[in-house]
């Protein structure tokens, strides 16, 4: 006699089965388009198949890891393409899928796009990928023209935690160019997680980190050291919350860190020094120290890690 679940754990399983069938029949009708159509399905199209039931586009794609996970197949086997919200800009140009040809070298970001598998014919000059963790930050350097001032560079960001589409074009370009990559993110826990996720892969999606990881990544900035290196105001500092240091000290006991003795190092500053900072506190030296400065200086004199 099978078991049935009842009382709370009754309706939690109800909703989630009935979560993976609205997006399964989804996938269905998808899969009925005539063979070679290449059609592929939008994750947001999906989520408002039944948006009452999904609830929010998370639960979309956090069935659609799940399915991937289960079937063993990456994401794009699914053929569900995702809206990027990463951006990317420098000495970059590629053409897409439909054709579309794209320069990069503009004034203003181009958005990463939503198939990385079509996008092709690449080409660039760039000396090293920049990989930024904040969209402010991103857009500050654009607006100081760092990528033509410095040498020819690509920039992306993932504003924040990267989503797939970032970290596939990520490992596309490293794949392609094999030019250095570097991160610049904030000096506190949650600016280490986004580069681990860049290097090493996110929990979620470690069944198909061989295709989203770049494990040659350096941790350029910002280092707990040049804090003080620096002399960084100390009004510009931010004491680490409980959180904080509960996800520093999860990070220190991660396998790969063990490999990383000057990345232990830098965490252990921070821990010690029970502080943090954001990527901004560079502005009180000058306003344009990041850019004229800071940056300049690490990557002519290898100030990575």
């Amino acid at each position: 006699m099978a078991f049935t679940p009842r009382g709370p754990e009754a309706s939690f399983f109800e909703v989630l089965d009935q979560h993976r069938a609205s997006l399964l029949a989804a996938l269905r009708r998808g899969g009925e388009e005539p063979a070679g159509s290449g059609m592929r399905l939008a994750s947001r199209d999906i989520y408002y198949t039944d948006s009452q039931l999904f609830g929010n586009q998370t639960v979309v794609d956090n069935i659609i890891n799940d399915i991937s996970c289960m079937l063993k197949v990456p994401r794009r086997s699914l053929h569900i393409l995702s809206t990027s919200k990463g951006l990317i800009a420098g000495d970059l140009k590629y053409l897409e899928e439909d054709g579309t040809k794209v320069n990069c070298t503009r004034a203003t970001a181009v958005a990463v796009p939503s198939n990385i598998q079509g996008i092709q014919n690449l080409i660039t000059d760039a000396k090293f990928l920049l990989i930024v963790e904040k969209d402010a930050t991103f857009q500050r350097l654009l607006d100081d023209n760092f990528c033509n001032k410095m040498s020819p560079c690509i920039m992306v960001t993932g504003k924040g935690v990267p989503d797939l589409n970032t970290r596939l074009l990520v490992k596309k370009l490293w794949d392609t160019f094999h030019i250095p990559v570097f991160t610049l993110v904030d000096a506190d826990p949650h600016g280490i997680e986004i580069m681990c996720i860049y290097k090493y892969g996110s929990m979620a999606m470690s069944f198909e980190a061989h295709n989203l990881t770049v494990p040659a990544i350096r941790w350029l900035g910002l280092l707990p050291s040049d804090i003080k290196r620096l002399n960084i105001p100390k009004c510009t500092l931010i004491p680490l919350t409980k959180r904080d240091q509960m996800k520093l000290d999860s990070i220190l006991k991660r396998p790969y860190i063990t490999c990383q003795p000057f990345w232990r190092k830098e965490m252990e500053i921070m821990a010690d020094s029970k502080m943090k900072a954001e990527i901004q506190a560079l502005t009180f030296l000058s306003s344009d120290y990041l850019s004229r400065v800071y940056l300049p200086n690490k990557l002519k004199f290898g100030g990575w890690i």
